[in-house]
């Protein structure tokens, strides 16, 4: 295997920039690392470009599968790499997933309106796989999933489910041309308490910003708006945590 020893190497410098969206969208290339995330990615047959391990990794089995396009570097160089503060020395760079413009929606799915944090919207995501949901829709004003904490945080359910970016209108239709029920989630006891629904097989569940929730935009053209009751006194529940009550409470109507 080729062997990088520079922090300066041009294609190192090159692969650092894949932590921007706005690269990972021109090339059409994401960056993921650690040895579970790379796992997954082959177990579920992800398109691999490129592979970069230190010499710890250099004889495992999922590395040899990927010799031809394996690089062995320093651990200077993975630190660099890193966007954590102890990397764990695998890195893969894959092919963005091509994905329809306009899918026929079914079942439950997630839609994000504007959640900024990476945190969260990666959190929702894993949520959304462990509570067996068909998908989630991030709106263009979302995190990107392909960002790094992003992808740290989804800890792989990213290859398990689809996601779609699009406007988030656009979302609304799709799922309501599906005959899908559309729910908005907001603070205000106005709306209907979550648990007092009537039992829907597809439905899409939307949740917002974490500042300012579910625009009154949104909100206007969903079928029913929902909220959780809060039984104590705080004011409000975080995005992700709301988002995993919702999303079991509505399975388990």
């Amino acid at each position: 295997m080729k062997y990088i020893e520079s922090k300066k190497n041009d294609e190192i410098k090159q692969l650092k920039k894949l932590s921007a969206t706005k690269n990972i969208r021109k090339t059409g290339t994401y960056m993921i690392e650690g040895f579970h995330l790379v796992r997954e990615a082959d177990q579920y047959e992800q398109k691999f470009l490129k592979l970069f391990v230190t010499e710890n990794y250099a004889d495992d089995r999922l590395v040899k599968k990927y010799y031809d396009i394996a690089t062995t570097v320093s651990e200077d160089v993975a630190e660099e790499m890193s966007e954590t503060k102890t990397p764990q020395g695998i890195f893969a760079v894959i092919k963005v997933a091509d994905v329809e413009d306009s899918p026929k929606l079914s079942g439950k799915w997630v839609i994000l309106d504007d959640v900024q944090d990476p945190g969260n919207v990666g959190t929702i995501v894993r949520t959304a796989d462990a509570a067996g949901f068909d998908g989630v829709i991030t709106s263009l004003n979302s995190a990107d999933t392909y960002q790094p904490k992003v992808q740290r945080s989804m800890q792989g359910s990213q290859f398990h489910l689809p996601i779609y970016r699009m406007d988030i209108k656009k979302a609304i239709k799709l799922a309501q041309d599906s005959s899908m029920k559309v729910y908005g989630s907001e603070v205000d006891k106005n709306a209907k308490p979550y648990n007092k629904l009537a039992k829907a097989d597809d439905f899409a569940l939307i949740m917002g910003n974490e500042a300012h929730g579910v625009s009154r935009e949104v909100l206007v053209n969903c079928d029913e708006n929902i909220y959780i009751p809060i039984l104590g006194k705080a004011e409000s529940l975080n995005v992700a945590v709301a988002a995993g009550v919702l999303m079991y409470g509505l399975q388990s109507l």
